[in-house]
């Protein structure tokens, strides 16, 4: 149960991976983002796996200052690509809107943070509950199935309010909301790693 309550509120918090899905929900129907969903829940599986094969002090020492780096600008690549894209509210296809498997996929495997909500499921409440051998990586799939849900309950959010919005100008305020919000995500995690981690040590 601790499992749970704990990786429920971590993932269904707002973070990058939920307010995209939320953004592109704004424009389009939830179901045109199932590709982009599906790729989250699946790098959540794929880093239950790194860290049950590799070890958590591996990962923590060698591996999370390159995700943090590669994730912080793949973070301001699509802040960017957000701040200016187009924001007619007639248009059928704007770009920021058809989020894929791959950039599900890339965002969330990419993403510190979700690195540091596993590290301590794996290190700590699987050996507590008791759950070893197969039960590990059947466990991992049940709370890698809720993280796609997640940015799917976002998008449904986004495509709520999204029938509030009528105009361009509301939309352009939204787009660059959100990436300034993203921007200042990417600055935090750099701020985490490379600059209070230094302090510290």
């Amino acid at each position: 149960m601790e499992i749970a309550i704990y990786t429920f509120c971590v993932m269904y918090s707002p973070g990058p991976v939920n307010l995209l899905a939320f953004n592109a929900g704004l424009r389009v129907h939830p179901w045109r983002l199932a590709g982009y969903c599906v790729g989250v829940g699946t790098a959540m599986f794929s880093v239950f796996l790194v860290l049950g094969y590799l070890g958590a002090a591996v990962v923590r020492s060698a591996l999370l200052p390159y995700f943090a780096a590669a994730g912080s600008a793949y973070i301001l690549y699509l802040a960017y690509h957000l701040f200016t894209a187009r924001t007619d509210w007639h248009q059928q296809t704007p770009a920021p809107t058809r989020m894929r498997f791959h950039q599900g996929y890339l965002l969330q495997l990419l993403n510190p943070k979700g690195w540091i909500l596993v590290l301590p499921v794996t290190t700590v409440m699987f050996p507590a509950a008791g759950l070893s051998g197969y039960q590990i990586p059947v466990c991992a799939l049940l709370i890698s199935l809720g993280a796609i849900g997640a940015p799917g309950s976002y998008a449904v959010l986004g495509r709520m309010a999204g029938r509030r919005i009528g105009n361009g100008r509301t939309s352009a305020f939204v787009n660059k909301a959100m990436a300034l919000v993203l921007v200042a995500v990417a600055v935090s995690i750099v701020y985490d790693f490379f600059i209070a981690g230094t302090h510290a040590a």
